[in-house]
């Protein structure tokens, strides 16, 4: 896997948590400087070290499952890549509800949100299981992306609102998509 493709696997999977912190941070007053920083950081670290374990656990569960499906692997790796593609582009596409607001005030629901966000990591990594790929490097990628990208959400919340978030999911879920196409074509060609 390029580098190039590691970095748009890592903000595909980094959207979540961005979309999250950033409504997080629209929804927040306006904290004296140093705790909206503090609280934006400790955010950031909890949704980073969650992603960036979820891609390992679905990588040793696909590994696991690798002798018996080697032959259909690159298909195994594309349907997931872009079912979770699709999801994104429905969830970006959809009319907005009152259930989408994240709700990010204590530890147990910045946690909670933070596995929630994290589960399409989970099965991204079982099809990074069927490929020539670094894991480790991946899910540090993905770990360290989504710190970034949290914590800037956080920060930029108040600023931008819910506005953006459903373009960035969008533009997310197409990434994954042509992500998978192209693992399939280069299986296939």
């Amino acid at each position: 896997m390029s580098p190039i493709a590691i970095g748009v696997l890592a903000v595909s999977m980094s959207v979540d948590a961005f979309i999250a912190a950033l409504g997080k941070g629209a929804g927040s007053g306006a904290p004296a400087r140093g705790s909206h920083l503090g609280s934006a950081l400790k955010t950031g670290a909890v949704f980073g070290v969650v992603e960036a374990i979820t891609p390992l656990i679905g990588w040793a569960l696909g590994v696991a499952a690798g002798p018996y499906v080697d032959a259909v692997d690159h298909w195994i790796a594309f349907g997931l890549l872009g079912l979770v593609g699709a999801h994104m582009l429905w969830r970006a596409l959809r009319p907005p509800s009152p259930e989408d607001a994240p709700k990010l005030n204590t530890n147990w629901a910045i946690f909670a949100t933070a596995v929630g966000s994290s589960i399409d990591a989970m099965a991204i990594g079982v099809s990074l299981a069927f490929l020539d790929v670094n894991i480790f490097v991946v899910a540090f990628a993905i770990g360290f992306t989504t710190f970034l990208l949290s914590t800037a959400g956080l920060l930029a919340g108040r600023f931008l609102g819910r506005r953006f978030g459903r373009i960035v999911e969008a533009v997310g879920g197409a990434a994954l998509i042509a992500l998978g196409a192209l693992i399939l074509h280069e299986h296939i060609a």
